[in-house]
């Protein structure tokens, strides 16, 4: 499966929403479906209920062989979704932030799942680094 799930800050701290921006490009760059709602045409999502912005993502979720959230912003939503592919789907997540952050979430950094990989990142080129190293590592699929 080609399908990585991206997550980054959305309706949250959008500060870092250029570095997500960047990991979506990287993912499709390398030669994977990167399944986020930025893939999309954002006044698309204006016209869907919560609960079908839940199912959607949820479904692109399920549909991933991994995930990569960009965590350098506060986002519930993000938190919710790494700890539906690490305890539900059983998938790989990598979970990164830039180095100008003192400490991502305790909830995240505090996790010991051997599917969690937490990284910080300096600039485009780390982050380029990290990512790649992360879709070319392992099986691209679920078990």
């Amino acid at each position: 499966m080609k399908n990585i799930y991206c997550a980054g800050a959305i309706k949250g701290d959008t500060k870092f929403r250029n570095f997500y921006e960047e990991i979506i490009r990287i993912v499709n760059r390398e030669g994977f479906i990167a399944l986020t709602e930025l893939n999309i045409d954002l006044s698309v999502k204006k016209n869907l209920s919560d609960k079908e912005i839940y199912k959607r993502d949820i479904g692109w979720l399920t549909d991933s062989s991994k995930m990569i959230a960009e965590v350098s912003g506060a986002s519930l939503g993000v938190g919710y979704e790494i700890a539906y592919a690490l305890n539900v789907l059983r998938i790989p997540v990598l979970a990164l932030f830039h180095n100008t952050v003192d400490k991502a979430s305790a909830m995240i950094t505090g996790c010991s799942s051997p599917l969690l990989q937490v990284m910080k990142y300096e600039d485009n080129n780390d982050l380029e680094n990290k990512v790649v190293s992360f879709l070319n590592t392992g099986e691209n699929y679920k078990p």
